[in-house]
């Protein structure tokens, strides 16, 4: 149980550092590539290759949830197997992470979404359309410093879960000595 209970909890880690590193410096640089502007042209760019990236972090904050949440369990499994509490620093290491997940899926990303949305309609006054072109690089810029800091947690995270320390199941005899 305990190398069944090690592999989850390992293996959702990588993932979820491994999709993290994929996603901040390959799947969003691409949707704003010299290949994507090719591609849909100079005229439908702008607009298209933001909801292409609004497309791609709804989905990774939807893989980020599900690896929290797999997190969330595998610590509680551990909890119950060996009786013992957490690890301080990475329980809260952990629910740092799923707070700035669940804020980035729930109130950064659709906000993001909305302003986006503002910023290229056709019916927005140019007024509205520079407050939302401004508020959206301010937002932008937050998130981007959220992700960095994701970033760095989830390496953390990972290492802590790869380097964590069995409980010893026997006292040594060295205990006993006077």
């Amino acid at each position: 149980m305990i190398g069944f209970l090690r592999c989850v909890g390992l293996l959702n880690a990588a993932i979820w550092f491994g999709a993290a590193i994929f996603f901040t410096f390959a799947a969003a640089p691409a949707a704003f590539s010299q290949d994507m502007r090719d591609l849909l042209g100079q005229q439908y760019y702008p607009y298209f290759s933001g909801a292409i990236a609004q497309i791609l972090i709804a989905r990774y904050f939807r893989l980020q949830m599900v690896c929290g949440v797999v997190a969330l369990l595998h610590l509680a499994g551990e909890r119950l197997y060996f009786g013992k509490s957490a690890d301080k620093l990475r329980l809260g290491l952990l629910s740092g992470l799923v707070v700035i997940s669940l804020a980035g899926s729930l109130w950064l990303q659709p906000m993001l979404k909305q302003l986006h949305h503002t910023k290229y309609a056709l019916g927005t006054a140019p007024g509205d359309r520079e407050r939302a072109s401004q508020s959206f690089r301010a937002w932008h810029g937050a998130s981007q410093a959220a992700n960095l800091l994701m970033l760095a947690g989830l390496g953390v995270y990972l290492w802590r879960v790869a380097n964590s320390a069995e409980p010893a199941r026997f006292v040594s005899s060295a205990k006993f000595r006077s």
